[in-house]
């Protein structure tokens, strides 16, 4: 072959075909390695989807089975009992004539004070009876408020850090489906996981069922639950009897009952229970 013809020829007739073979099975085989790289990826994605899925159903139908039965006790309440076992006998904070750390005792819509429903209403949730179980516009203001309050702390604190309170911003429905489920975490998973039980317990649930749920599971102080526990254990009758002035202390104690369980006669106590009283009829009840 003469010296002046281009190597290509001899490239593309005799050797071209089996270089070809060669990039195609290399090829091959570096397809087959990366389907094996992702197999395990892919069965882990698919069990965490089925996980979740799982989790969701099971919230499902523990909302729904509260449709026929009243819920026996809450995450919140578990973990609140715990932790008081675990108080020194000596170090007990329950007044001395409380025989028992433990104060709750179940009872229907129809025996609670409507007095208790209306003051808790206006003072937790005003729009309760009209939401879709999230005011928006409640949760944004609490943001607000809560990253200004961090950037004051970040900003003014010399020593080590603190903690701050965590305003609030929930309903009485989202208050429900964290007491009942969830840990006292606060993380956005946390947060997502609230509002999907939230919708659920809004869609599955009457409001009156709604709120019979929470007034006989919501926190009163240490160790007290419900608001018959409640009235029994600070103005010693049923909760059907409570007044407009106690049951508007009652509510105004809600977002820090363990606070105002050893400050009775704190002059905000008094000052917002009326306020809350002077408001009551105007609340909307389910």
């Amino acid at each position: 072959m003469p010296d002046w013809l281009p190597p290509i020829r001899i490239f593309n007739y005799q050797t071209g075909p089996k270089i070809a073979q060669v990039f195609k099975t290399q090829g091959n085989e570096s397809l087959k390695f990366f389907i094996l790289l992702l197999s395990p990826l892919r069965r882990l994605l698919v069990l965490v989807l089925l996980g979740g899925l799982s989790l969701q159903l099971y919230f499902f139908l523990r909302v729904a089975l509260c449709l026929l039965v009243d819920p026996s006790s809450t995450s919140f309440e578990r973990s609140e009992a715990f932790r008081i076992t675990q108080i020194p006998a000596e170090s007990s904070y329950f007044l001395p004539q409380i025989k028992l750390p433990w104060l709750q005792d179940w009872r229907p819509y129809t025996l609670i004070s409507s007095n208790i429903k209306r003051a808790v209403i206006v003072s937790e949730d005003d729009t309760f009876s009209t939401h879709v179980g999230v005011q928006w516009e409640a949760l944004e203001r609490a943001w607000a408020n809560n990253n200004k309050a961090q950037a004051y702390v970040e900003h003014y604190n010399k020593g080590p850090h603190k903690q701050i309170k965590i305003v609030g911003g929930s309903t009485i429905t989202q208050q429900l489906a964290k007491n009942l489920f969830l840990s006292k975490e606060r993380t956005l998973l946390r947060k997502a996981q609230e509002l999907i039980i939230t919708f659920e317990l809004e869609t599955i649930l009457s409001k009156s069922r709604i709120l019979e749920i929470y007034l006989n599971h919501v926190e009163w102080g240490r160790g007290v639950f419900g608001v018959e526990g409640a009235a029994r254990h600070y103005f010693s009758r049923s909760s059907l009897q409570l007044s407009a002035s106690e049951a508007a202390k009652l509510a105004v104690m809600l977002p820090r009952p363990k606070y105002f369980e050893r400050n009775l006669g704190s002059l905000y106590l008094s000052e917002r229970a009326q306020v809350i009283v002077s408001r009551m009829n105007s609340a909307k009840l389910p």
